[in-house]
């Protein structure tokens, strides 16, 4: 039976993204890119991923400290 998809968690997994990285990168060499590109398109996905994993940690630290009552609004800052 398959299983519903954990996409919170598989956003925010670095072995998602590296894989992710790592399937385009090799995509662009064997097509004939250059190895530049390859390393610059893995830098670019790379980055965003840390975007991704940032903002939905913040997201869900956010949330539960709505549900929980507390009022630490822009604490780390």
């Amino acid at each position: 039976m398959m299983k519903e998809i954990n996409w919170k968690r598989k956003l925010t997994s670095r072995k998602f993204w590296t894989a992710v990285a790592s399937f385009v990168s090799m995509m662009i060499v064997a097509t004939g890119g250059a190895d530049n590109t390859a390393t610059q398109v893995t830098a670019l996905i790379m980055a965003g991923a840390s975007v991704i994993a940032y903002t939905i940690g913040e997201g869900l630290t956010d949330s539960a400290n709505i549900e929980s009552g507390s009022d630490m609004e822009d604490a780390e800052e």
